[in-house]
């Protein structure tokens, strides 16, 4: 049940890529003179957790024993229970940002990122997956007619804030990461098979073992679609 909310080059994960617009263009259904900050209350919750907060400036997440996301491949489970806060819309061109939090996540496979869930067979997310005081990881998980895939990189323990921009060009998508919400480099494009209508996307927090933590998520808005048309080969058919 949904609830509603009331109040191509790849680069390094830190490496410079894009810029972040200044200003963006609203969904349709947003006042155009909406600000940023009350983005939160678009949100409806696909999937409620026990504990959580919604503001105009910031969603927290208190995740649960054993949650997560995952379907089939290699681990032969099938895992649907994180909790996702998300919003609607058929607009067809448009990217959406938000900062996460994760300063207290501390047990293997702590999760919090970006989400675009559908259903429990069609799904895309990216996040940082905290593994122990060396390292984590940083990567992304699609899920197409009932199997994931996980593309990942290392990256520092220490980082504790992630920014990411999920775009949207009809049926493909992108997601980006950044370490300051201001430069973003590539994590990943790909085609989502039942993608190509009304969609849902947010965020999401889950600790797939024996943990929980309190994840952040601000900075929220809607903008254009940052993510522009490819401007060298042509399309077949052209």
């Amino acid at each position: 049940m949904i609830k509603t909310v009331e109040s191509r080059d790849r680069t390094g994960w830190d490496s410079p890529e894009h810029d972040l617009p200044e200003t963006g263009t609203p969904l349709p259904g947003r006042q155009s003179g909406e600000a940023g900050k009350s983005e939160a209350k678009c949100f409806q919750w696909t999937r409620e957790p026990k504990e959580a907060s919604v503001s105009s400036e910031k969603i927290t997440i208190k995740t649960e024993p054993h949650t997560d996301l995952w379907q089939r491949t290699y681990y032969h489970f099938r895992n649907d229970n994180a909790p996702v806060l998300q919003r609607e819309t058929e607009e067809k061109y448009f990217s959406f940002i938000v900062k996460t939090d994760f300063s207290g996540s501390h047990h293997r496979f702590d999760q919090c990122g970006v989400v675009m869930y559908l259903d429990s067979e069609n799904w895309l997310k990216a996040s940082v997956e905290y593994e122990n005081e060396q390292f984590q990881h940083l990567g992304s998980v699609v899920t197409n007619h009932g199997y994931s895939d996980w593309a990942t990189t290392a990256i520092p323990a220490d980082v504790k804030e992630m920014w990411y921009r999920f775009s949207r060009r009809e049926d493909d998508y992108c997601i980006e990461c950044s370490k300051d919400g201001k430069r973003f480099s590539q994590m990943r494009v790909c085609h989502m098979w039942e993608g190509a209508g009304t969609i849902r996307f947010g965020v999401y927090a889950c600790s797939p073992e024996d943990s929980r933590f309190t994840a952040v998520f601000t900075e929220m808005r809607v903008t254009e679609c940052a993510w522009k048309a490819h401007d060298g080969q042509k399309p077949d058919g052209e």
